[in-house]
């Protein structure tokens, strides 16, 4: 039997564009001065882990330019970002409130407790590539209504190995759906290096096969990551999905839990490119600026800490009145038997 012809468009050319990238002075600032209160969340996070205020934390040090410079990208009165347990970034780049979010860490309500329809992103997702199949199902409902909203993606070079980003991406390009597949390539899946991972070394590259358009980035110079996901949401609105891989580098363990150590060594960390913080330091190239930015940033995550110290009382009874549209027996039986373990009436 013959082979039909393909009917796969040739994939856009969308980077690196023609006249070049710019990005004004107050925005690099913005978008410095959010990096500056990630890193120092993710710093002290780490501490608060130590202390046993958290009971874990992803930190995502070495990442801040990809998830800063491509939240603050979206257009927040339609778009929709789709988060890992490690895209605290994208959270600072929505200006999104901290202490919510962290209800997450800590432990006290899964998703923590913000608004996504307000806040424009997604509770945080564990399971490694569902946000793929999130995105693209909240993509596909806006090119049904006509919105005009595109959802961003957010996973790791590990992640695409999973078959919940093959779906995706091929429902995705099949039905045109607005959504940007945002690929942090950090060199790492947990404990397995890129070379043993992604075979050819590069996500994007796979995109051809979805007749997606795709973009390699420096993920770790946030202006570059800040106009690439401008026209790729603006591609995305027009025409269907892209697939951004943005290439930076994990510069602290997969977790609080995790020792780095043990499968990296010290010359492949001290051969690491510039430190993404630095990389915008030179961008806003203001010293004073700067500093004050910096006393910012720790005022901020010194708030939060503060916060944190008097959580939300939680109304257990949301664990059982939200699965299901009607409860089942089961769970009728569970709740019952969970409000004479509290002594509830």
């Amino acid at each position: 039997m013959p082979v039909p012809p393909s009917s796969a468009a040739q994939p856009a050319q969308l980077w690196p564009p023609q006249n070049g990238v710019t990005v004004d002075v107050e925005t690099l600032r913005g978008l410095a001065e959010r990096m500056l209160v990630t890193r120092v969340l993710d710093t002290e996070a780490v501490r608060w882990q130590r202390q046993g205020i958290l009971p874990a934390f992803p930190p995502a040090i070495g990442q801040e330019a990809a998830q800063v410079g491509s939240a603050m990208a979206l257009d927040r009165a339609r778009d929709m970002a789709f988060i890992t347990y490690r895209d605290h970034g994208v959270v600072v780049g929505l200006d999104s409130d901290l202490t919510d979010y962290m209800g997450s860490h800590l432990a006290l309500w899964n998703g923590g407790f913000a608004d996504p329809n307000k806040v424009r992103h997604s509770p945080l997702q564990a399971v490694v590539g569902a946000t793929a199949l999130h995105a693209m199902g909240w993509a596909y409902a806006q090119k049904l209504d006509g919105t005009g909203g595109a959802a961003i993606a957010y996973f790791g070079d590990g992640a695409s190995s999973q078959g919940d980003v093959h779906e995706a991406m091929n429902f995705a390009a099949v039905s045109k759906s607005p959504v940007v597949f945002f690929v942090q390539n950090n060199g790492w899946s947990l404990s397995t290096p890129l070379d043993l991972q992604v075979a050819g070394g590069s996500v994007a590259a796979r995109a051809s096969g979805y007749s997606m358009p795709s973009m390699r980035i420096d993920g770790d110079d946030v202006g570059e990551v800040y106009a690439a996901t401008q026209i790729a949401l603006e591609h995305a609105r027009e025409h269907g999905p892209v697939v951004i891989e943005a290439f930076t580098y994990r510069r602290g363990p997969h977790a609080t839990s995790d020792d780095p150590s043990r499968y990296r060594s010290l010359e492949e960390e001290r051969a690491l490119g510039p430190d993404p913080i630095d990389v915008a330091r030179q961008l806003v190239a203001d010293e004073a600026w700067w500093a004050e930015a910096e006393q910012r940033a720790e005022q901020a995550v010194d708030a939060v800490r503060v916060q944190m110290q008097s959580p939300r009382t939680i109304d257990g009874n949301d664990m059982f009145d939200y699965v299901f549209q009607e409860k089942t027996p089961q769970l009728v039986k569970q709740q019952e038997q969970w409000r004479e373990e509290t002594d509830l009436d």
